[in-house]
């Protein structure tokens, strides 16, 4: 992933948004990256080393089938206050967890 100071933002256009509509999706476009292009789950780390990394292993895999199904739901139905405060929560827990983003 070189440059690796660049990121795309892949669930975005060039259109204009808000910057806490950018900060949600460049966290969890990292997290994207880091299962699908750097191959988190089956890199480097031993995800059965201990119970915090069984844990932890659980939480990224339920983050990123989290995001999958939240970029669907923005794209059939918009979004809404409801919404809002749960994506709040999620990433929330991403940044408890980004420990473990390094492969």
């Amino acid at each position: 992933m070189q440059p690796s100071n660049l990121l795309r933002i892949e669930s975005l256009d060039d259109g204009w948004r808000d910057k806490d509509c950018v900060l949600l999706h460049a966290c969890f476009q990292l997290l994207k990256d880091c299962v699908e292009k750097e191959n988190l789950f089956i890199g480097h780390t031993d995800w059965n080393a201990d119970e915090k990394h069984q844990k932890v292993k659980v939480e990224l895999e339920a983050l990123y089938s989290w995001w999958l199904k939240r970029l669907e739901i923005e794209e059939q139905c918009g979004l809404n206050e409801q919404q809002y405060e749960e994506d709040d929560r999620m990433l929330h827990k991403l940044i408890e967890v980004r420990w473990a983003l390094w492969t």
